[in-house]
């Protein structure tokens, strides 16, 4: 990659790694129940890693 990303290329590897972030931990009793645990990464629907899954930007 060069020294210096073009502002088009950052904004958009910017969105991809909002994407790829869990889920607010609140979600989890709002989608089901006070009681229940469940890790908040399974309400992402983007799950991407920079070493596993590479993106075409």
């Amino acid at each position: 990659m060069a020294r210096n990303i073009h502002i088009a290329r950052k904004k958009r590897l910017a969105k991809k790694g909002r994407q790829s972030r869990w889920a607010p931990f609140w979600t989890v009793p709002k989608i089901y129940g006070q009681g229940r645990s469940v890790h908040p990464g399974r309400h992402t629907a983007v799950k991407r890693n920079w070493r596993r899954n590479k993106t075409k930007v």
